[in-house]
């Protein structure tokens, strides 16, 4: 077998990464060797490879989903978003510089298209079957000319494509119809069909629909997936709701069912404890919280103004892709005082990476935002300045008496020249800085962290002594599987990664523009 698909969406948020984590698990439940493949991800979440090399989180969780190591090959282009109209562009791992909207898709996109070609087709001669996500819609007509990530990957690998609509949002058989007639007559060829996602009712009521849809495409349908809490990967995404929304709306928290959509477990203690996390501007791997949110008893929730760090026996500054940035907005709003008055009453703060260096003395920076040398909170005996070439890197050590792993990706060098050491870090009173993401998703070392936060807070919290975070990962893993395997039509959709785009599909007109 030397299969592929492709799955599109009819829109950003479709369910793209979930779907294609949920046919990988499948997949390697029926003894595929199968890998994940995105061309081109748009994300401020981002992963260390073991060689060293940055990746979207999406395409490293959906490489968990296959069982297998992430590699540079699963995502050979990354932006990072800086701002509204420019993004950092990585490519196979390494930062190449910095791009606006225009120049990128003006050109230096398409002349990616043959790494992106020669990364796809290393991993299907190695793999059994790969499973691609494409990114926003295929029928982007601005954007068609030079797309490597949708039907510009699809008809170069003669990919078949599964296009995912949200019904939950409503107007999905618009959509699916729609994506399809706005397509040149050589894309629709590879259109295999539809799936339908976050299906709410009784799917006998949707059936007329989906024959009506057949009828009108020539196009069948692949499944019906029902709406379930608390599915979901590692987000893409952290630029589409603006940090003001992003606190109310948490529309861009990861593992939404530890997080967001699922109720606070009892905890083990006689109190909960309370998280609160900045959510500053151009938030980069806050799935750092992640780990936090899955134990019985902690309460995480995101913030934006200084009143709702009144009750928290915690606050996480996250990472940022806009360190001063961000600085400035914690001034702005307030919160900077708040936090400084916070570390001088000895109560638990958290920085993480881009957080670690705000609460430093002074960041220089000639690099991400070129301001030069800004003061920052004073907080932590740091001095950062900005290096060119990107820190990325697995460390390994231990703090607080457990064994702790994590991965570095940061412009910023910090010296630290007092306070105790703390992983790469430092600490001074209960405020704790390092560059380490994912350092919590080390099960020893997190509960360290909390009982020593509870006791600073005065909260009769107790971790709970089994939480596991991969196994809470590998369950969220397999109910992906599980969705899949018990609502998509899986013969078909073996037969589709097999052997390609039906024969014979009709065109649909109009077809792409001119």
């Amino acid at each position: 077998m030397n299969g592929g698909l492709l799955v599109a969406g009819t829109t950003s948020d479709a369910g793209k990464s979930v779907v294609t984590a949920g046919i990988c698990r499948w997949l390697v439940r029926q003894g595929v060797k199968v890998a994940p493949f995105k061309a081109q991800n748009m994300s401020l979440n981002s992963f260390v490879t073991r060689e060293g090399a940055e990746i979207g989180r999406a395409q490293a969780m959906q490489a968990q989903a296959c069982r297998i190591e992430p590699t540079a090959l699963m995502n050979p282009v990354l932006l990072k978003p800086g701002g509204e109209q420019s993004s950092q562009v990585v490519l196979l791992g390494k930062p190449v510089g910095e791009l606006s909207a225009r120049g990128y898709h003006g050109g230096r996109q398409q002349r990616l298209l043959g790494t992106v070609l020669d990364c796809l087709a290393e991993l299907r001669g190695t793999y059994d079957a790969v499973i691609c996500e494409g990114a926003g819609s295929p029928a982007e007509i601005n954007l068609r000319r030079t797309d490597i990530v949708n039907m510009g990957i699809a008809r170069n690998a003669r990919l078949p494509v599964l296009v995912v609509g949200d019904i939950d949002r409503g107007g999905v058989f618009a959509s699916f119809f729609g994506t399809v007639a706005l397509l040149s007559p050589e894309d629709q060829e590879l259109i295999a069909g539809f799936l339908v996602n976050k299906f709410r009712g009784d799917v006998s009521l949707l059936e007329p629909g989906l024959d009506m849809l057949h009828g009108l495409t020539g196009r069948h349908t692949y499944g019906v997936l029902p709406f379930r809490h608390g599915l979901g990967i590692d987000e893409e995404d952290g630029m589409g709701v603006p940090p003001r929304e992003r606190s109310r709306a948490w529309g861009r928290v990861s593992l939404r069912g530890t997080v967001r959509e699922s109720a606070v477990t009892p905890p083990v203690g006689e109190d909960v404890l309370r998280v609160a996390v900045c959510a500053i501007p151009l938030m980069s791997n806050f799935t750092d919280v992640d780990a936090l949110a899955a134990e019985p008893g902690v309460v995480v929730r995101f913030m934006d103004r200084p009143e709702e760090l009144a009750d928290a026996d915690l606050v996480v500054i996250p990472g940022t892709r806009g360190t001063v940035r961000a600085l400035e907005w914690l001034r702005e709003r307030g919160l900077a005082d708040a936090l400084v008055t916070r570390a001088a009453e000895g109560r638990p703060i958290l920085g993480i990476c881009g957080g670690f260096q705000i609460l430093g003395e002074y960041i220089e920076d000639e690099v991400e935002s070129r301001a030069g040398e800004v003061a920052g909170l004073g907080v932590l005996p740091v001095r950062v300045r900005f290096a060119r070439e990107k820190t990325l890197t697995r460390p390994a050590g231990e703090a607080l008496g457990e064994r702790v792993e994590g991965y570095e990706i940061h412009h910023g060098v910090a010296e630290v020249t007092g306070g105790e050491a703390f992983l790469d870090g430092c600490r001074v009173g209960h405020t704790w800085g390092t560059h380490w993401h994912g350092s919590l998703e080390s099960d020893g070392f997190r509960r360290a962290f909390l009982r020593e936060v509870a006791a600073a807070a005065g909260r009769r919290f107790v971790p709970a002594p089994d939480t596991s975070f991969a196994a809470l990962r590998e369950q969220q893993l397999d109910r992906l599987g599980d969705l899949i395997e018990q609502h998509a039509d899986t013969d078909a959709l073996w037969r589709l990664i097999e052997s390609g785009a039906p024969q014979g599909l009709p065109f649909i007109p109009p077809g792409a523009p001119a």
